[in-house]
C-alpha cells in the first residue's frame, strides 16, 4: 500500500528540481548556498535512514521526532537573507518547500513499518541529488566560473585591467 509519502515525495522533490535547474542555474549559488543547501540534504537524509534502519520503540519514536523537528528548523537557516538573492516566484517556491518538508517527514513516520521499500527509493534518489549539489556546485560550476572569469580578463586591454583593479 502507498501512503502519502510517497506522492509527498514526488511533489517535493519535483519542486526541488524546479529550485535547482530553474532558479539556482539561473542566478548561481553564492558560497553559503553551496554548502548549505548539501547540508540541508543531509537533514533529509539522516531522518530517513533513521526509518530505514531502525524499528519504532519507545526510545526510536522521541529520537525520530527530535531529528525531523530539527531537519525542518534548519532548512529554514537561509532564508532570512535569500530574499536578497532570489525573486518572488523562487521565494514562493521555497515556501511549498517549508510545507512539504515537515509533511515528508511526518509521513514518512506513519509508514516507519510498513514503508521500508520506499523509504529505500526516496533515499537512493535523496543521496544522488546530494552527490550532484556537492560535485555540481563546489566543483564543477566553481571551475567553470573561473574559466568564465579568466577569459573576460583576456578580452580586456590592459588600461582596462589597471582601473578595474584599482592598480
Amino acid at each position: 500500500m502507498i501512503s502519502a509519502f510517497v506522492p509527498i515525495a514526488i511533489l517535493q522533490g519535483s519542486i526541488m528540481l524546479i529550485d535547482e535547474f530553474f532558479f539556482h542555474h539561473k542566478r548561481g549559488l553564492p558560497r553559503w548556498e553551496r554548502i548549505g543547501h548539501p547540508l540541508d540534504t543531509i537533514t533529509v537524509l539522516t531522518c530517513l535512514l533513521f526509518l530505514y534502519f531502525t524499528d519504532p520503540t519507545p526510545t526510536t519514536v522521541p529520537i525520530y521526532y527530535c531529528l525531523a523537528i530539527g531537519s525542518c528548523l534548519f532548512v529554514t537557516k537561509d532564508e532570512w537573507v535569500h530574499w536578497k538573492y532570489c525573486g518572488p516566484a523562487e521565494l514562493w517556491l521555497h515556501a511549498l518547500l517549508f510545507l512539504l518538508h515537515p509533511a515528508l517527514l511526518f509521513t514518512a513516520m506513519f509508514g516507519w513499518e510498513s514503508q521500508k521499500e520506499n523509504f529505500l527509493m526516496v533515499i537512493s534518489v535523496v543521496a544522488i541529488f546530494l552527490v550532484y549539489q556537492i560535485v555540481y556546485w563546489n566543483f564543477i560550476e566553481t571551475h567553470q566560473r573561473k574559466v568564465r572569469q579568466k577569459a573576460s580578463y583576456a578580452r580586456l586591454s590592459k588600461e582596462d585591467l589597471y582601473e578595474y583593479f584599482g592598480e
